[in-house]
């Protein structure tokens, strides 16, 4: 069988991308393998590295290359109209039109232990990285199509943080503590639903109770799930989807339309 391993990939096109994929090449050692995009560290082979020299948002293809790959981790820019230093992290999905990559109507897999297990790595270390706000977004944008899970992380929103070695050490490190502490699942899996972009009542559920988050749909989203896209939002988890988790005054006017679609889904509701 076949070594399995976990696919980190960098774009050319992304400075917080290069930022924090330079770090890894110079402090896991990873050398380039002949004339390809592909990087392999000397020291772990539970991970590859991929540096595209396309955007991140469009990589449908990775399959191909990397067959065995538990998982694909982006490295990111965060952009934001406020400005203010944030680490994230999220799945990806199109619950609408795809502006910004991937397929409409298309969510990619999510790895809720993956997500839950980064976001309290980085948490643990929030002293070293003064000034940043850690959250989780909701999922958005490409690729979406890709057969094994997807983990956007991120650094924003200026490039000042994108040029940032501090954060990138801090975000690197995590990661790579996540991938070496192994595989595992969480106690229980939601998808979650209404509330802001940046979702903080889930991002508080993330890191003070045993649930983790599969899709997420934000407040501005909820107009584009119906029947088909719901179910995709429960089956696009490698992790079983056992709950539905709201945002009680976060769903707007789509509150009752929402919580019937949900609860013929015959899984446990909370609402937070």
């Amino acid at each position: 069988m076949e070594r399995r391993y976990y696919t980190i990939v960098a774009s050319k096109e992304d400075v917080a991308s290069m930022t924090m994929a330079n770090y890894l090449i110079n402090n896991r050692a990873f050398s380039r393998e002949t004339n390809t995009n592909f990087l392999q560290s000397k020291h772990d082979q539970s991970i590859k590295l991929h540096v595209s020299n396309r955007s991140l948002l469009y990589l449908e293809d990775l399959d191909e290359n990397y067959p065995n790959s538990i998982a694909f981790i982006f490295l990111s820019e965060h952009r934001s109209q406020k400005r203010i230093p944030t680490l994230t992290c999220h799945c990806t999905g199109n619950y609408g039109g795809n502006p910004y990559g991937g397929n409409p109507r298309e969510l990619g897999i999510a790895y809720p232990y993956l997500q839950k297990q980064y976001l309290k790595a980085i948490v643990t270390l929030r002293a070293l990285i003064p000034g940043y706000d850690v959250v989780i977004e909701s999922s958005h944008h490409g690729p979406t199509s890709l057969k094994k899970p997807v983990l956007f992380i991120e650094i924003g929103s200026t490039e000042i943080q994108w040029t940032d070695k501090n954060s990138s050490s801090v975000v690197c490190e995590s990661i790579l503590k996540v991938i070496d502490n192994g595989l595992g699942s969480c106690e229980k899996v939601a998808i979650a639903l209404g509330g802001t972009h940046y979702p903080m009542k889930f991002n508080k559920l993330l890191l003070e109770s045993e649930y983790g988050l599969a899709a997420v749909a934000a407040k501005h989203n909820l107009e584009s799930i119906d029947k088909d896209m719901l179910d995709q939002m429960i089956i696009k988890s490698i992790e079983k989807v056992t709950h539905v988790i709201v945002d009680w005054k976060g769903l707007g006017s789509e509150k009752n339309r929402i919580m019937e679609l949900i609860g013929s889904t015959g899984l446990d509701i909370l609402r937070v």
